[in-house]
């Protein structure tokens, strides 16, 4: 097929006049045109007054050879999956995939894909019990350590934006957009530049996935942790779940969310190496999701649904040597209750694939070093994020609800009395509080700086009244669990995958790592038979 970039429609355009385009630039007749179907589809708002939908198309054509021989730059590169060489080593047990989270899920649906009939442990819940969990937490303040925001069926990501974009550059992106969609995903996340679910749907497509995984041979145990290892000399030979039953396996996926605190400690106690990493904390922002709309597509454009809900993104490098940025912005969305252990607070953001909420949200961050840990224990991180969480628990008057700051009231730094014009979404409730005077000197620094910088980029962002509810500290893992190129860590048939390992941040990415590591197996291992 050919590739035809630049194609650009008005607001007033339909999509149908797309074939007249691709011929006019083409230099061919629309009946030359046999088919076209769309690779990537972006919002170019450069100019509000005149907002365009920029496309790349795949274009199947009769006058193919003649164009790629004038215009051999035209070809479409090749985005098809391929299954890797299988290996000749009996794989004696079934491989163990801990943790179903996106690195998890897809680790395990190539695996299936590939016969070797994974076991997928989840220490949380289906997600249909899940979110019923969850939501009696942010109704009733009936907080479950096992069934949350963090744990359970589709991991943390299941219950955000659904926000599918990413920094890296792999061909497997493609391959996690494909079974995306294959299984209940919108339409529009194989070409959209800047894809998302929302929670709503993933919810569905997590279930469909493990539906298919089981078809074909794999098994998904919930409730299940992984408690202990059996090590012989330098080699896995079997894994130990909730306290009182072995699984012999000689490969285990440790495809951990960046919250398994408790597995950590338990990985460390058994030599398992791993180091500290940088990762980031601050608080969610929220905005009148109609400011955003505003700045960003200007008054007149604002409301069109061709847009839909507009997003940013956001870093300034603040003069006291700290980075602040914008992080997992939710347009149209909710802030909501994420902890994991009790006594603690944590804030993330969500939201539905609509993204028509009033409100917009998003944390800003600012970057925290080992330097900062107070020790060169590799779990220090945890500990540093988990103070934080203890003080906001604290704030909201040990109920689970969060501590909240008016953005003018932050900058002063004086304890907010009332609320201006945007009201908070968090649930279980908020306490009205001085954030700034609770974080370390550095980071409201970092924050005032950033916001006043954020505030010229756009509109509002440092308005009185937007609001500041604290804490995030999950954007990513305080760890790193150390492997080599045969993706497998100190241990022999332990392989750190996704977030939680520091080898992802966020659900592509985390998915790719995932499909890369299950590769890694099937190169060394034939497929699981029971003969």
């Amino acid at each position: 097929m050919i590739r035809v970039q630049d194609l650009s429609l008005t607001l007033k355009e339909d999509e149908s006049v797309l074939k007249n385009k691709i011929a006019k630039k083409l230099r061919i007749g629309e009946a030359d045109i046999q088919q076209y179907r769309i690779f990537k589809k972006a919002i170019d708002a450069r100019k509000k007054q005149d907002i365009k939908i920029v496309y790349t198309v795949d274009v199947e054509t009769k006058k193919e050879k003649e164009l790629l021989k004038k215009f051999p730059n035209l070809k479409t590169p090749d985005l098809n999956y391929y299954y890797p060489e299988v290996g000749d080593k009996v794989l004696k047990h079934r491989p163990v995939i801990v943790g179903s989270g996106p690195c998890g899920m897809f680790a395990a649906l190539i695996l299936a894909q590939m016969g070797y009939k994974p076991i997928v442990i989840e220490r949380g819940k289906a997600v249909d019990a899940r979110v019923q969990d969850i939501e009696a937490f942010w109704k009733e303040g009936k907080f479950s350590p096992i069934s949350n925001v963090q744990f359970g069926e589709g991991g943390a990501g299941t219950f955000s934006d659904g926000k599918l974009t990413t920094q890296i550059k792999n061909v497997r992106c493609h391959k996690v957009l494909e079974e995306l969609a294959r299984f209940g995903g919108p339409e529009e996340i194989r070409y959209k530049n800047k894809p998302h679910i929302g929670t709503d749907v993933l919810r569905d497509v997590v279930k469909n996935i493990r539906h298919e995984i089981e078809r074909l041979g794999g098994s998904y145990r919930f409730e299940t942790k992984l408690t202990a290892l059996r090590i012989e000399e330098g080699e896995l030979k079997a894994v130990q779940i909730n306290d009182n039953e072995w699984i012999e396996t000689e490969v285990c996926v440790l495809a951990l969310g960046h919250s398994a605190r408790d597995t950590f400690k338990m990985l460390y106690e058994h030599s398992v190496n791993m180091v500290q990493k940088p990762f980031a904390m601050g608080m969610r922002i929220e905005h009148l999701q109609d400011w955003i709309n505003s700045s960003q597509y200007g008054d007149t454009h604002k409301d069109d649904p061709k847009l839909g809900a507009a997003e940013y993104k956001l870093v300034h490098h603040a003069s006291n040597g700290r980075a602040v940025y914008t992080f997992c912005m939710c347009p149209g969305g909710y802030v909501v209750a994420s902890a994991s252990e009790e006594g603690m607070v944590v804030t993330n953001g969500m939201s539905e694939y609509a993204r028509d909420a009033v409100n917009a949200n998003s944390a800003v961050l600012v970057n925290i070093s080992p330097e900062d840990f107070g020790s060169e224990h590799p779990l220090a991180g945890v500990e540093l994020q988990r103070k934080l969480e203890i003080l906001a628990y604290e704030l909201g008057n040990k109920t689970y609800k969060a501590p909240l700051q008016r953005v003018g009231d932050f900058i002063e730094g004086k304890i907010t009395t009332e609320l201006g014009i945007v009201k908070p979404t968090y649930e279980p409730g908020v306490v009205f509080s001085n954030l700034r005077e609770a974080i370390p000197t550095f980071m409201g620094e970092a924050i005032v700086e950033a916001l006043g910088v954020f505030g010229k980029k756009i509109k509002n962002f440092d308005h009185p009244d937007a609001i500041l509810t604290g804490f995030e500290t999950r954007s990513s893992s305080p760890i790193r669990i150390r492997r080599d190129e045969a993706y497998e860590c100190n241990i022999k048939g332990i392989y750190p995958a996704g977030e939680g390992a520091g080898y992802a941040g966020g659900i592509t990415s985390a998915g790719v790592d995932g499909i890369e590591v299950a590769e890694a197996i099937i190169q060394v291992y034939k497929p699981f038979s029971k003969a």
